[in-house]
């Protein structure tokens, strides 16, 4: 009786040091989580809508602006900032009547991710009317364009996406808004067609070290490209049923790309624009993705914590230097589509405040304080 009344009180003082908080507390002063987050979350408040980089504004939302939009309300939520969020839907409402017009078009992979915002939105509010925007945008994926082509018939016909084109981007576009359906509906359709498609990019450009080409014919490993894809395989396995028959190769295929990315991360704790290219230049919109992957690897045990803890909170850090005062992220690539050219990479503009790296910051920030 006297050991276990022993035991029990012990009990009380002593448990294992997890994860949490072991490698993602007891942050330096400006790296912790919260204040990171609260500060790009401003910011984005503050930033009218953003077209790329040019000073016109956009025709339609971007869908960096979307994936900023996406970081900021689930740093909101997590972090309980009610006025946060509700300030977060108050730029979204000019967008449901006056400002309809910049709602994009579903015709491609980069628009459709607009639906995740509504579906973050309804998923915190409630409100019915997101839920069938969000809805909308993910199906359209899934349904035949007014502009019927052959090829997207036998891309349905296999249960893919019509908008499939085997970019690396596209396992986020196209994950991100079906996991967000899947969340806000629960209803599995949106999240088992999601893991198919993932699986048919993974058997098309996954090579043998883990990392990606940006498109089959564009053989070098981008950072942010392969950003996208660990973004879009940590999204998906996050909320991805346990008894999804195409769980366990996206896992194994995600294991196999962080072991490889943490053979690569530099000293100072980032990642290059051509990740296995040494003459290229630290960028921090695939660094923070790649981090993004290990915080949440490692909090959901997909990862060693042992191994792969201090790689995460190393990438962290190392972010944290690139963000200046008034909360713009720095060295990040521009807007990059595919070119079969090493020096093309090379030669990308680095833009301080460009949303592709005020966007996984934010995801870092969300991941970190997440439980």
């Amino acid at each position: 009786m006297k050991k276990l009344l022993f035991l029990t009180i012990m009990g009380l003082f002593y448990y294992p040091v997890s994860a949490q908080d072991k490698y993602f507390k007891n942050w330096p002063k400006g790296a912790e989580p919260k204040e990171v987050g609260l500060k790009l979350s401003r910011h984005f408040l503050a930033t009218p809508h953003t077209n790329f980089g040019f000073p016109t504004p956009p025709g339609s939302i971007t869908y960096s602006e979307v994936c900023a939009w996406y970081g900021a309300l689930k740093f909101a939520s997590v972090s309980s900032n009610q006025d946060l969020a509700h300030k977060l839907d108050q730029r979204f409402r000019p967008l449901l009547y006056e400002k309809k017009n910049l709602q994009p078009r579903p015709d491609h992979v980069d628009p459709n991710i607009f639906g995740s915002i509504p579906l973050e939105l309804y998923m915190q509010t409630k409100n019915p009317l997101y839920l069938d925007m969000g809805k909308w945008f993910a199906d359209q994926q899934w349904t035949m364009p007014a502009k019927v082509k052959p090829e997207y018939q036998a891309l349905l016909d296999r249960g893919l996406s019509w908008q499939t084109r085997l970019w690396i981007d596209d396992m986020y576009m196209i994950t991100n808004i079906q996991s967000q359906a899947y969340r806000a509906t629960k209803d599995r359709k949106y999240i088992d067609r999601a893991a198919h498609e993932m699986v048919v990019y993974l058997d098309s450009i996954q090579r043998p070290n883990g990392l990606f080409y940006h498109a089959p014919d564009v053989p070098f490993f981008w950072g942010r490209g392969n950003g996208w894809m660990a973004a879009g395989m940590t999204e998906l396995l996050s909320s991805l049923p346990k008894d999804n028959t195409d769980r366990p190769k996206i896992l194994k295929a995600f294991q196999l790309m962080m072991a490889s990315l943490k053979q690569y991360q530099t000293p100072e704790g980032m990642w290059l624009q051509l990740i296995d290219d040494k003459e290229s230049w630290p960028e921090t919109s695939g660094s923070a993705m790649f981090a993004f992957a290990f915080i949440n690897g490692v909090k959901k045990g997909w990862l060693n914590e042992e191994e792969y803890g201090p790689a995460a909170r190393k990438a962290w850090l190392a972010i944290n230097q690139y963000i200046d005062v008034n909360g713009d992220v720095r060295e990040v690539c521009q807007g990059t589509n595919k070119e079969n050219s090493r020096q093309y990479y090379l030669d990308r503009k680095r833009i301080t405040g460009d949303m592709h790296g005020q966007a996984p910051v934010l995801w870092c920030s969300f991941a970190l304080l997440n439980k």
